[in-house]
């Protein structure tokens, strides 16, 4: 091999590639053309246009993409080569079903849920029929769970063959529409997992927030859970096991919105890209200003270490590590280098940056709630911050 070739990602296996090929042919043709369909709002997608997008991802034989037709899934390092095309459209994901909560929310029923569970609440979900929400994070002013989940404040108690759950919670991300729930809930043992059939009307949506994002069905909900009944057997696992089942969900999802939005983040360079080649000012075209190139340069810089850093944790994942704190490093350094890519794609495209008439501007808006999603920057360091600390003193004992 000459050593200038290009080295391929480790995900870029024959099967791999072969599902990439369609889904990004999909995304590109079909999918790209919904970004100026009206049927959008502050709140996501309707669910019309969901319905409607998933259909023809279905016909096309893209739908779920990440998941076999035997129930397997493709490796880490595989999905992020699939999941990053189909984020070249900020409605790929929904369209062709690889969009958080959903696809976080199905590897961890994959992982944890009984096979009578897989049935009635991952089958719908894999099918693309059904959406689904993750209930854990509260309202900060009540001092309930957020980065921190051990502050969690929703309680559930069993009463005879069912748990009762009592909470309010925040931010919950597609809770508008969702057929299937994931409750998190604090019992004496400790923090419990329960799937519950939505909607129900123990759980009540008190509003959907004005957030900065809006590619997500449903949006934020901030809901009241008021003496919600569930079937024993519904219980996601044992009691007081949660925070376990939580930490099998955590560095997959964490990993796989890096990979979605790093292929919304190579859309936008490559619409940023060709305004530059185009456009005329002061004499010449806006590429061959040093500033813009330059711009346009540190934009390939930060998309390839983007790739490189989510095939690394990628790999760890995939070799049977929890990779907790790599998930953490690939967040941070994939989250911050997409910013400073979709912030140079708005500053290259000036008022047409700002407008609404490209995906550059939502992208912007979109990666800017990323950087706190599934935690903030400070909080994944402080995190490392503490494992640093761990190794050093385990390294002075040894």
């Amino acid at each position: 091999m000459s050593a200038h070739a290009a080295v391929e990602p480790a995900g870029a296996t024959p099967r791999a590639k072969a599902i990439a090929a369609k889904v990004e042919a999909f995304v590109r043709d079909v999918v790209v053309p919904y970004e100026k369909d009206p049927r959008q709002g502050p709140h996501g997608p309707t669910e019309e246009l969901v319905h409607e997008m998933r259909a023809k991802a279905r016909a096309a034989g893209v739908l779920t993409p990440h998941i076999l037709g035997d129930g397997d899934h493709l490796t880490q390092a595989e999905t992020a080569y699939v999941l990053i095309r189909s984020g070249l459209s900020i409605l790929g994901p929904t369209a062709v079903n690889t969009a958080a909560p959903d696809e976080g929310n199905m590897y961890l029923l994959g992982k944890v849920g009984s096979e009578a569970q897989k049935e009635r609440f991952l089958k719908p979900l894999v099918e693309g029929r059904a959406r689904s929400a993750f209930f854990m994070t509260e309202p900060a002013l009540e001092g309930g769970a957020g980065s921190d989940p051990s502050m969690m404040l929703t309680t559930c108690r069993l009463d005879g063959n069912h748990w009762v759950i009592n909470g309010r919670k925040a931010f919950i991300t597609g809770a508008e529409g969702a057929k299937v729930g994931i409750v998190m809930a604090k019992s004496d043992d400790g923090a419990c997992m329960f799937l519950v059939d939505l909607p129900d009307p123990a759980i009540r949506t008190e509003r959907v927030l004005d957030t900065i994002d809006s590619s997500m069905p449903g949006g934020h909900a901030v809901v009241t859970i008021d003496n919600l009944r569930v079937p024993a057997d519904q219980m996601l696992g044992a009691s007081g096991e949660g925070f376990k089942y939580a930490q099998v969900r955590l560095s997959p999802a964490r990993l796989s919105h890096c990979m979605r939005w790093l292929g919304a983040c190579t859309r936008a360079n490559e619409i940023a890209t060709d305004y530059a080649c185009r456009r005329q000012a002061f004499g010449k075209t806006l590429i061959d200003h040093e500033g813009v190139g330059f711009m346009l340069a540190e934009n390939l810089i930060d998309l390839k270490q983007a790739e490189l850093m989510i095939d690394w944790c990628a790999g760890v994942l995939d070799g049977g590590s929890l990779g907790t704190a790599e998930s953490s490093m690939a967040k941070v350094a994939v989250s911050e280098a997409l910013m400073r890519i979709a912030d140079r794609c708005v500053q290259v495209m000036g008022g047409m940056g700002v407008s609404g008439d490209t995906m550059v501007e939502q992208v912007f808006r979109e990666v800017r709630a990323f950087r706190i999603y599934d935690g903030p920057t400070e909080v994944h360091k402080w995190s490392l911050a503490k494992k640093i600390k761990r190794d050093w003193k385990q390294a002075r004992a040894g």
